[in-house]
């Protein structure tokens, strides 16, 4: 394994949308940040992650880990608001960057983009993305530099577009091929946050695919949240039919006015920077507060989500909790 660590005070990150690069983001100061490269041998595959959380000497208490699964093209350096904004309210977060389906697929010939992303979209990636974060997970909770920081009891994940999608099958969604039905869940996944959730292409019962997920789940996605990938046109009108038909012992649906699918990006150019920023901060804060009060079998407080609808009720479209 190769490690690097970072005390951050604020350095500029580079980062990847889902139809390209991104802006710089920052992380917040007071976060430590490692970079962790390993290779699953019997996949003979890269697993590349940034784990990034609150810089405490004399932790008492492990931390709950969010696994982050990033969109098509992105890597473990995007998402970083999002990381950056759990690790500041004491999670720690912990970036994929899948080989498959990272930010190579812009690079190389033009005319070989359509390609390449309908190659980075096929099942043998999607599976892998899975294999992705089981072995991550099974690495750094293992690892002794960890122990007694990551509470393995308190896992849960997040991930946007394609991100999703691998949070879905890892959660538990029916998948089948060939007649046989693929085993993907991770049973220590306790929840999951989706955002901006594609359909499962070429699956036409979509119950029979998302309705076994048990897991507590929280749908994000704006009124304008359209996947427009060369070969693949996805309207918002999947995300919702997603909620609707997803399984759970509690799930959620947050729909913000305007912003593009790629709001959810480190980019803060999509619906308008103030917007955009807006959008960034509530779902940031809805993510802790439904992650947190999942873990302890429960609905977000009261109170937490008046002073949170107070506060973000202008970019807010529809709120299902």
């Amino acid at each position: 394994m190769i490690r690097r660590r970072h005390v951050l005070g604020g350095a500029g990150l580079a980062a990847t949308g889902l139809l390209g690069v991104g802006c710089a983001s920052s992380l917040p100061a007071g976060l430590e940040v490692h970079e962790l490269s390993w290779l699953d041998a019997q996949r003979d595959r890269p697993v590349l992650v940034r784990l990034t959380l609150p810089a405490d000497a004399n932790l008492v208490t492990p931390r709950p880990l969010v696994v982050i699964s990033p969109g098509i093209g992105s890597n473990r350096y995007g998402y970083s608001y999002l990381a950056g904004g759990l690790a500041q309210r004491g999670w720690a977060c912990l970036n994929l960057e899948h080989v498959g389906s990272n930010r190579q697929v812009w690079w190389g010939n033009p005319w070989g983009l359509v390609d390449r992303l309908q190659h980075a979209a096929r099942d043998e990636e999607a599976l892998a993305r899975v294999q992705d974060l089981r072995f991550a997970l099974d690495q750094v909770l293992a690892s002794p530099t960890w122990r007694g920081r990551l509470d393995a009891s308190r896992v849960v994940g997040a991930g946007h577009s394609y991100g999703a999608n691998t949070l879905m099958l890892a959660a538990g969604a029916g998948v089948k091929r060939e007649g046989r039905a693929l085993s993907l869940r991770e049973p220590r996944l306790k929840a999951v946050v989706l955002m901006s959730a594609p359909p499962f292409y070429g699956e036409t019962d979509l119950p029979a695919v998302v309705g076994g997920i048990s897991v507590p789940n929280l749908h994000i996605t704006t009124t304008e949240d359209e996947i427009k990938i060369p070969g693949y046109l996805s309207p918002v009108k999947d995300r919702l039919d997603l909620f609707e038909r997803m399984g759970g012992s509690r799930k959620g649906l947050l729909v913000f006015k305007g912003g593009s699918h790629s709001i959810f990006t480190d980019r803060s150019a999509p619906g308008g920077f103030a917007h955009n920023a807006q959008v960034k901060a509530a779902t940031t804060e809805i993510s802790h507060l439904w992650l947190s009060a999942a873990l302890q079998g429960q609905a977000p407080g009261a109170d937490a989500l008046k002073a949170w609808r107070s506060q973000h009720a202008a970019a807010v479209e529809r709120l299902e909790l």
